[in-house]
């Protein structure tokens, strides 16, 4: 498989599991601090795309805010999904392979093969929506199955 296949496959599966979180998340009775970390992730992809596209200069974007009304998080969601979707689909598998650079803590410059920004955009996405899962089952309800293969592959008929 070609890594912008799997980068775009991740991707849409993070789409999938993270809005079956974001279904629960509305029948919460205190949904405030899921609401900051789904929020966190679209800021996260905002910002890396943002770090990358404008070096060298200092992305002003925060990890953390704007922190977003329930309401808005499908669409702020999806938008910073498009990004990411649309920008691997504009480089070719060898740009994948390539160094990027950013600035990063303390404003130093930073650089990593393209593809492992999507991927830590994607892990990072898995490490928050566990939490998000905790809360939900701390809250009363039953969080939803997001395994990977137990919803990317089916039981087979015997």
């Amino acid at each position: 498989m070609e890594m912008k296949n799997y980068l775009i496959e991740t991707f849409q599966y993070n789409d999938f599991a993270n809005k079956l979180v974001l279904k629960k998340i509305a029948e919460l009775q205190q949904p405030s601090e899921c609401i900051h970390l789904f929020s966190h992730l679209i800021n996260c992809q905002y910002k890396w795309l943002n770090r990358i596209l404008i070096y060298p200069k200092i992305s002003t974007l925060d990890w953390w805010n704007p922190v977003y009304v329930y309401e808005n998080l499908e669409e702020e969601w999806d938008k910073s999904l498009q990004y990411w979707i649309e920008f691997i689909n504009s480089k070719t598998e060898v740009q994948l392979f390539e160094n990027v650079i950013w600035l990063g803590i303390g404003n130093a410059p930073y650089a990593a093969p393209l593809k492992d920004i999507p991927l830590q955009l994607n892990y990072h996405s898995i490490h928050h929506r566990a939490q998000m899962q905790v809360l939900i089952r701390q809250q009363g309800l039953i969080p939803d199955f997001v395994d990977y293969i137990g919803t990317i592959y089916k039981k087979l008929a015997v």
